[in-house]
């Protein structure tokens, strides 16, 4: 390959350390770029790399050139996807810092002011001084032309001329890549060739490497060793510009496009035109992965219903067609990536975020993101660094802290400790914003931890979270807290990259990479959504255990029940799925984590216990399950305060303490006011035989003045009105006679809902 070209690397495209081939020391170095303008998908999956030199990209208007040249210089953002200038990530930068790293651009149109001389353009546009590279009195002796027109205003000037100083305003930022889109548009033959000879000097001088968009062919293959043909949004073939050059046929056959500059009256030819109304009758087939070559594979057959015109290709002339892009996308494939293949279709919400803090832990995200796109996962990387150094994440620490409901200004506040928590808010709040989820990683010690989690929790039940953490061997509530996030250990420090930490980063974003591959696709949501059931959520601790197998037994021919252990996180669970809109109901039959929540229980409730509730008018049906008794660990862990309280020792680990009539007044208070802030429709029943198993009559627990103080409050706190009613029943709370009164109380204010299910 001659010096000034450039290579393309896609599946296998790294040595056997994992670095990339051609990459190292390259001017230009992108990988899996992905662009979108709303849904549609402009650029896909660019991979490309310019060591040195002039590269030329050709094809058809559409085909997401112009959106190239923009992603690089900022002008667009990726959604996710690397670009690299002399080795520093810009993807994350704004177009002036992109500008300082290297980066010139000379736009498609010119863009000129109008009511600026050309002296002033090239004056504020100069940069680095008098021992600078490019000068104005450089840019002046390489265009004479702009020089005689130093004192006309940019509305002055010819296409021509407007070019010149396009061009000449680029160089001044002394430039090491300068983009170039289209710079011979519209151009006389004579200015074309003058162009033309400057990038042919500018690649043989070393001190610039360019790339250039352009659909002159005949500039295209003068200019550059080899040409990329970019069609739909993708690299489809490289080539060397000799054989383009030399071979109309080709030309036409690839682009549909003439050498204009060469040919103005180039026309079809008629064999050509025969050949073209022949494929009026021509049928294509998409195949899709995983179909038999025999068999349409429920695909759709599509007939050509006009003339194909100059800018049509064919599959054969480009080896792969976008007709047949996705059975030829996983045949390139290799076969374990199989695995984790999904069809271009079903992309759409299933990227990953790698989040972070890149200032200390950028190797190890990097080797994570790296991980999950070799085996064809999406990704985005996020970074929550507080430090306020330089980024080369998709999404930078600025664009998160600018989501925290006070400000970025309330993140970069100068006291770290502060700064950490508040980047956690903030990132709360980003990402709840974003809708092309498919799962979330992250990898830190005990603070990147607390900063990627409470985002993590804030993502709905079902949607993949792995941490890898250094804290993941310990107490990990307060991480998970009720979401459905793997934590990791990462057994050595994530600090660099050693045969330890790569293996456990690596298998963690394998398992992300599965769990994502697998989601189920929009076919199978629809069909699940048209044969579910609504979700139920039910609370049951042991002692509660009779009333809920009954329950679940009335109601699993309606309802698909969902059952939570109401050991401090399962009411926060069932409440999780609740806000997140996944529940029909509930009949939160075992409240006992308020109790541990006021005495000092070891499985509390929060504040926000029946907080979903009130937020979200659901049918609620609730009973006060285990308030007869308060959680401790061992005997010997159980408060001194404690001492001559009545306990049942229900295993070595778990001691169980009576509550007393002072503690159930408390309890009733609590519940009753968050009752009354409810506005969906309630039944709250008191079971008068006993709360619990061992809240019955020869129980170690029966206390029949403790549970009418629970009731009496409760009585008295509630406000109640046709929707909202507390109602007594008779019997302990396993009793049948109570779970059928459960289940009658739920179906009497649920009917309505449970039809349109």
């Amino acid at each position: 390959m001659a010096e000034n070209g450039w290579s393309r690397h896609e599946n296998g495209g790294r040595d056997g350390g994992g670095r990339e081939k051609g990459g190292k020391g390259a001017i230009l170095r992108i990988r899996d770029l992905h662009v979108y303008y709303g849904e549609s998908h402009a650029i896909q999956g660019i991979d490309l790399t310019l060591p040195s030199g002039v590269l030329a990209i050709v094809g058809r208007n559409g085909m997401g050139k112009s959106t190239l040249c923009n992603t690089i210089t900022g002008l667009k953002r990726a959604r996710s996807g690397s670009i690299a200038v002399a080795g520093r990530e810009i993807s994350g930068l704004e177009p002036h810092e992109i500008s300082r790293v290297g980066v010139g651009y000379v736009p498609q149109g010119r863009r000129v002011w109008p009511s600026l001389t050309v002296d002033e353009h090239l004056k504020l546009a100069a940069r680095g001084g008098r021992d600078a590279a490019w000068t104005v009195d450089r840019v002046y002796q390489t265009f004479p032309r702009l020089a005689e027109r130093k004192s006309n205003g940019g509305s002055q000037l010819s296409g021509g001329e407007q070019q010149m100083l396009a061009i000449g305003r680029a160089l001044l930022g002394n430039p090491r890549l300068l983009v170039m889109d289209e710079p011979t548009e519209g151009l006389a033959p004579i200015i074309v060739d003058q162009v033309e000879r400057m990038l042919v000097e500018l690649g043989e001088e070393g001190e610039i490497s360019i790339l250039v968009i352009e659909q002159n062919i005949g500039v295209a293959t003068r200019v550059a060793a080899e040409v990329g043909v970019m069609v739909n949004g993708r690299i489809a073939r490289l080539m060397p510009a000799a054989e383009l050059a030399h071979d109309r046929d080709l030309q036409q056959r690839l682009l549909g496009v003439g050498r204009h500059a060469d040919d103005p009256e180039e026309s079809l030819a008629p064999a050509a035109v025969e050949a073209a109304e022949e494929r009026l009758a021509e049928v294509y087939r998409i195949v899709r992965p995983g179909a038999d070559e025999g068999t349409s594979g429920g695909s759709d057959w599509r007939t050509a219903s006009s003339v194909p015109n100059r800018w049509d290709l064919t599959d054969a002339e480009l080896g792969r067609s976008v007709r047949t892009a996705p059975r030829l996308v996983a045949s390139a494939e290799p076969e374990t990536a199989k695995l984790f293949d999904v069809p271009v279709g079903e992309r759409y919400g299933r990227t990953a975020l790698v989040a972070g803090t890149f200032d200390t832990k950028g190797r190890e995200l990097v080797y994570l993101r790296d991980q999950l796109r070799a085996v064809g996962i999406r990704t985005r990387t996020v970074d929550l660094s507080t430090s306020g150094k330089p980024s080369s994440a998709d999404v930078p620490p600025q664009q998160v802290a600018g989501a925290h409901p006070r400000g970025a200004s309330a993140v970069f506040n100068g006291d770290r400790g502060r700064a950490v928590a508040e980047m956690a808010v903030a990132f709360e709040h980003w990402i709840v914003r974003q809708r092309d989820i498919g799962g979330i990683i992250s990898a830190g010690g005990s603070g990147g931890t607390s900063l990627a989690t409470p985002g993590m929790r804030r993502l709905p039940v079902g949607v993949p979270k792995v941490m890898i953490s250094t804290v993941a061997s310990g107490d990990v509530g307060r991480y998970v807290g009720p979401s459905d996030i793997l934590m990791l250990h990462s057994v050595a420090d994530i600090q660099g990259l050693n045969s330890i930490t790569e293996r456990v980063l690596a298998n963690g974003a394998f398992a992300l990479a599965g769990m994502i591959a697998r989601q189920p696709t929009a076919a199978d949501r629809a069909k699940a959504a048209r044969t579910a059931k609504p979700a139920l959520g039910i609370t049951m601790f042991g002692v509660t255990t009779p009333c809920v197998q009954q329950l679940t037994a009335r109601m699993s021919a309606d309802y698909d029940c969902l059952v939570f252990h109401a050991t401090g996180t399962g009411g926060r669970a069932m409440e999780n799925l609740a806000d997140s809109g996944l529940l029909a109901g509930a009949i939160d039959t075992t409240t006992t984590e308020v109790a541990d929540m006021i005495v000092g229980g070891v499985f509390p409730a929060t504040e926000d216990r029946f907080g979903a509730f009130i937020r979200r008018p659901l049918p609620y049906v609730a009973s006060v399950g285990a308030l007869d008794m308060v959680n401790f660990g061992p005997r010997d862990t159980v408060p001194e305060a404690f001492r001559r309280r009545n306990f049942v020792i229900h295993n070595p680990q778990v001691t169980l303490m009576r509550t007393t009539r002072d503690e159930n007044v408390a309890f009733g208070r609590f519940i009753g006011e968050r009752l009354n802030a409810m506005q969906g429709p309630v039944r709250f029943l008191l079971p008068e035989g006993g709360v619990s198993l061992l809240d019955q009559a020869g129980k170690p627990f029966h206390d029949p003045d403790a549970d009418a103080a629970l009731f009496e409050t409760i009585e008295k706190t509630v406000t109640q009105t046709g929707n909202r009613r507390v109602v007594r029943v008779p019997g302990n709370i396993n009793d049948p006679s109570v779970s059928e009164a459960l289940a009658r109380a739920f179906e009497e204010i649920a009917t309505p809902l449970k039809m349109r299910a």
